[in-house]
């Protein structure tokens, strides 16, 4: 293939890229689902974090990644990455056998259940699990970058 036919093929996947995009966000908003506050749609920050970090990376010729730990779609990785570990955590908790003096009723099970979130909180935010970081990289385009601890 001749470098023009490249460049036709990429600008078609860019132009099926960009109707995928819109017809998510045109789906996003016929659902139902509320709106984001900031009128951001999950769309619009996923484009804005990979154009940073492309613009970051062709600049730069890193082969370290570009992790913006204050953008809007780091906080839904680590959203995500605590979402995980709180089902980690519950389903860990349930192969352990209860007996009568650990049987707390409705309100026991409802305290056990907000004590796991806040402790899939914590350890999303102290154990360096990388989950977060991985996901960010993956949704950025920065897949196959490793990150230094």
């Amino acid at each position: 293939m001749d470098s023009m036919a490249l460049n036709g093929v990429s600008q078609g996947l860019i132009g099926a890229e960009n109707a995928t995009l819109q017809r998510f966000n045109g789906l996003a908003g016929s659902t139902g689902a509320p709106a984001p506050a900031n009128g951001n749609s999950f769309a619009d920050l996923l484009t804005a974090a990979s154009s940073t970090a492309a613009a970051d990376a062709g600049t730069a010729k890193q082969k370290m990644p570009v992790v913006d730990k204050s953008s809007k779609l780091y906080e839904q990785c680590e959203a995500l990455e605590t979402f995980f570990l709180k089902n980690l955590i519950s389903g860990m908790r349930k192969t352990v056998e209860k007996t009568d003096f650990t049987k707390g009723g409705f309100a026991g099970e409802i305290y056990e259940d907000m004590l796991y979130d806040e402790y899939a909180k914590n350890f999303s935010r102290n154990a360096n699990f990388g989950m977060a970081e991985l996901a960010y990289l993956e949704l950025t385009g920065q897949r196959g970058k490793v990150i230094s601890r």
